[in-house]
């Protein structure tokens, strides 16, 4: 029976449940910090600055035209509001890559029931290092160009009333892509084929990555839903028939 469209709620939902289960809350704990730390320094400079941002991007119109400003100026606060929030989880999921990594093998275990409650190992963790750090590179080439295209077309007049909705989408389809990597890359699936994968699944993608974005756009419930979202894109790729090479890593 083919899995709805609509699933991706119940991944993130399912994937909540499992971060606070006792057997996996102990590997929440590091990424769960690097996410507070990180979220209340960005807050911090977005206090300041954000007034500013807006200003920056609002067009400038001539005074015939000046009662638009009402109507563009939620437009740009969404801009803006879009900008931070992708800067945080970027950040906030090229620091703490190792974590969550890590966090998605021991979801993947538990959820294939090979061990309810699976060792925590600071070897196992530290030897993930290069290799979580390089995938998370590779996202970031993958999310640059296509982030500095949607950033030049902000400043473009006219274009530049897209950018916010092209923004929501680039910003839903990225948050597929970004915690999907994790379980495909513990079972050394290439980055190209792992794009192949989510691409024919792509409204099952789609659907997870907009609740996942939605759900990290609320202030402090964030930060639990970033671990939260790692496990339910573990479920995604177990249920969705993502390839099991656990015994080809160990070996």
């Amino acid at each position: 029976m083919p899995v709805s469209a609509l699933s991706g709620p119940q991944y993130l939902r399912e994937g909540l449940r499992l971060v606070l289960s006792p057997g996996l809350r102990l590997f929440v704990i590091l990424p769960l910090t690097v996410n507070v730390l990180l979220f209340f320094g960005l807050i911090w400079l977005a206090v300041g600055q954000f007034s500013g941002w807006v200003d920056t991007f609002m067009p400038s119109l001539p005074n015939w035209l000046a009662f638009l400003e009402y109507l563009l100026w939620p437009l740009f606060v969404a801009l803006v509001v879009l900008m931070v929030f992708f800067t945080f989880t970027m950040l906030a999921n090229i620091i703490a890559a190792p974590f969550n990594g890590f966090l998605s093998e021991k979801v993947e275990v538990v959820v294939r029931g090979e061990d309810a409650a699976p060792p925590f190992s600071w070897a196992e963790l530290l030897a993930m290092l290069p290799r979580t750090i390089g995938r998370e590179l590779r996202k970031l080439a993958y999310f640059a160009p296509r982030a500095l295209a949607l950033l030049v077309l902000s400043f473009i007049p006219v274009l530049n009333l897209a950018a916010a909705p092209l923004w929501l989408l680039f910003g839903v389809w990225m948050m597929a892509v970004q915690y999907i990597d994790y379980p495909a890359d513990n079972n050394k699936l290439s980055w190209a084929d792992m794009m192949v994968w989510l691409r024919q699944r792509r409204w099952q993608s789609l659907s997870f990555g907009a609740v996942t974005y939605a759900a990290l756009l609320v202030p402090v419930l964030n930060l639990l839903i970033m671990p939260a979202a790692v496990a339910g894109a573990t479920l995604f790729w177990v249920r969705e028939g993502g390839p099991n090479r656990q015994l080809d890593r160990k070996a």
